[in-house]
C-alpha cells in the first residue's frame, strides 16, 4: 500500500481491490465484489482505535476536572460550520485527518464533567460508568434475546431488582428506557392498558374520553406522552400545586369528581417526585388514598428525585413511593451513571408489561429454545434493538456499593445547603424559598432595584432586569434552578 497518507481511496487501512485480487488468487467475487476478503486493514483500524483513545484520555478524561480548563470553546452555529469539516465525501480521508477531526470535537464540544458546567439535571463522570460505556460500544449488543446478550440481560434483572427493593415493593418488574421522558410514556400507555385491554387489538374506536391527571409542575413528557398516545393534551389536567410546588390532594380529588360528572372516564394519577424547577415532591401518601378511593392508577415520576432513596436521611422525600403502581428513576442523573439510564419499575408481576407490548415476533422470540425463554426481554419493550443501560449502573453501584451511591445524594443535597447559606450572605441575591431537594431559586437584584420595597413594580422592573423568575406566587414564570 501507498505510505501516502493523504491519497484519495481507500482510506488508511483500506484494502485495494486489485492488490487483494493479487494476494489471494482463491479470490471470490460475486458481481464484481471480492466475498472471501477482508474490507478494511485490520492492523490500521486497531492503530487508530488506539490512538483516538489515547486522545479521549488525555483531552477528556484528564483534564475532565481541571478548573483551568475551558467548559466549551464557544462559537456561534456560523462560525462552527467554517471551524468543523463536516462534509462528507465520496472517497475516504486519512486516519491522521481523522484525528484532527476528532480534536476538533472535543475543542468545541461542552465538556459536562468540568466543575463548572452548570446545565439541568445532570453533570460530572463516573469513571466507572465510563468504562461500562466503553465496553458496550465495543461489544455493540442488543438486550432482546438471552442469546445475543446474555451477561447484560441479567445485569438489567440484578439492578431492577435491587430499585425495586428499594422503592419498597416485595416483587415487581421494569425495564430500562431511552429516557425518563419515554418511561412516563410507557407507564401512561400501561395504565390505560390495564383499565381497557381491549385498546391493543381494537384501538381508541368506541372508547370514552379518557382522561388523566398530574401536577401543573409537572414534567413535560406528560403533554408529550397523551399527544404521542392520542389521549390529547386537553384531557391531561393539570391539578393546582401549594406555593412550594407540592399537588394539593383536595384539589386532585375535586377534579377527579369533576371529570366524572362531565360524562370522562380517568385512569391515571402521575405524581412528580422532585420536579424540574422547584424540586418538589408530591404527598404521595395522601394522593395514593385518593387513587384508591377511585381505582386510578398511580404514577410516580421519580426521575429526578428516586434517586433520594438510597438516602437513609433523605428517603422521607418519597414517603408513599412503594403504593404506586409504577415510578420513573433516572440514575444518570444524582447517581452519574452515563447518559442516557433510565428505569421504569413497575409493582405488577403478572407480565402486564409484556401482555401490554408483546407483538410476539417469532423471529425473535421462539418459544422451543435451549434456554429458558423468560429471560427474553424484548417483547416487553416497544423497541427492537435497545442498548444495555443498566450495565453502566451496575458497573458503578459494584465500584462504590450502596454506601457510596448514599453518599453521592448526601453530598449533592449538602452542597445545596452550603449555596443556600452562601446566597443568603450575598448582598444583591435574594433566595425564593428554602429547598428540600438540590434545586435551589434565586434571584439576582441589580443594584437599582436593592433600595426598592417589593411589590408589583419592583417584580415587574426585576422581570425586565433579566430573563428570570418571579417571587413564588406572585408572577407567571418559573424561578432559576440551579
Amino acid at each position: 500500500m501507498s505510505s501516502d497518507p493523504d491519497r484519495e481511496c481507500p482510506v488508511d487501512g483500506g484494502i485495494d481491490q486489485q492488490e487483494m485480487v493479487s494476494s489471494k488468487k482463491s479470490a471470490v467475487l460475486v458481481d464484481g465484489v471480492i466475498l472471501n476478503g477482508p474490507t478494511t486493514d485490520a492492523k490500521a483500524g486497531e492503530k487508530f482505535v488506539e490512538e483516538a483513545c489515547r486522545l479521549i484520555m488525555e483531552e477528556v478524561v484528564l483534564k475532565a476536572t481541571d478548573v483551568n480548563e475551558k467548559v466549551c470553546e464557544w462559537r456561534s452555529p456560523e462560525q462552527l460550520k467554517q471551524l468543523l469539516d463536516l462534509e462528507m465525501r465520496d472517497t475516504g480521508e486519512p486516519h491522521h485527518r481523522l484525528l484532527e477531526l476528532c480534536q476538533d470535537v472535543i475543542r468545541y464540544s461542552v465538556k459536562t464533567n468540568h466543575p463548572r458546567f452548570f446545565n439541568q439535571l445532570y453533570a460530572g463522570l463516573d469513571y466507572y460508568s465510563l468504562v461500562a460505556r466503553f465496553m458496550i460500544e465495543a461489544l455493540n449488543p442488543s438486550v432482546y434475546t438471552y442469546e445475543v446478550s446474555p451477561v447484560f440481560l441479567l445485569v438489567e434483572e440484578a439492578v431492577l431488582k435491587k430499585m425495586i427493593e428499594f422503592i419498597g415493593w416485595k416483587e415487581g418488574d421494569g425495564i430500562f428506557n431511552p429516557g425518563g421522558s419515554v418511561s412516563n410514556m410507557y407507564a401512561m400507555n400501561l395504565a390505560r392498558y390495564k383499565y381497557c385491554p381491549d385498546i391493543k387489538e381494537k384501538g381508541l374506536s368506541g372508547l370514552p374520553r379518557l382522561i388523566l391527571f398530574t401536577s401543573a409542575e409537572c414534567h413535560y413528557s406528560m403533554k408529550k406522552a397523551a399527544s404521542f398516545l392520542g389521549i390529547g393534551t386537553d384531557n391531561v389536567c393539570f391539578v393546582e400545586t401549594d406555593g412550594r410546588g407540592k399537588m394539593i390532594p383536595d384539589e386532585l380529588e375535586r377534579q377527579i369528581w369533576q371529570a366524572r360528572k362531565e360524562g370522562a372516564a380517568p385512569f391515571l394519577v402521575c405524581a412528580t417526585s422532585g420536579t424540574t424547577v422547584l424540586g418538589a415532591f408530591d404527598p404521595l401518601d395522601e394522593i395514593a388514598d385518593i387513587c384508591e378511593r377511585h381505582g386510578l392508577w398511580l404514577h410516580v415520576d421519580a426521575s429526578w428525585g428516586g434517586s433520594a432513596l438510597l438516602s437513609r436521611k433523605h428517603r422521607k422525600l418519597l414517603h408513599g413511593v412503594h403504593r404506586a403502581d409504577s415510578v420513573a428513576w433516572n440514575p444518570h442523573k444524582m447517581l452519574m451513571a452515563g447518559i442516557q439510564c433510565c428505569a421504569l419499575l413497575v409493582k405488577d408481576k403478572s407480565d402486564l408489561l409484556k401482555k401490554c407490548y408483546s407483538a410476539k415476533a417469532s423471529y425473535l422470540f421462539q418459544q422451543d429454545k435451549f434456554y429458558d425463554v423468560s429471560y427474553d426481554t424484548g417483547d416487553k419493550s416497544i423497541q427492537c434493538s435497545r442498548r444495555p443501560d443498566a450495565f453502566k449502573f451496575w458497573m458503578t453501584w459494584k465500584a462504590l456499593g450502596t454506601s457510596g451511591l448514599e453518599e453521592r445524594v448526601n453530598r449533592a443535597l449538602a452542597l445545596s445547603r452550603y449555596l443556600v447559606e452562601e446566597i443568603k450572605k450575598r448582598e444583591g441575591f435574594k433566595l425564593l424559598l428554602e429547598p428540600e431537594y438540590a434545586n435551589i431559586c434565586f434571584w439576582y437584584i441589580p443594584p437599582s432595584l436593592r433600595e426598592m420595597e417589593e411589590g408589583p413594580e419592583f417584580w415587574a422592573k426585576l422581570n425586565l432586569a433579566g430573563p428570570g423568575c418571579p417571587q413564588l406566587g406572585q408572577l407567571s414564570s418559573p424561578p432559576h434552578d440551579l
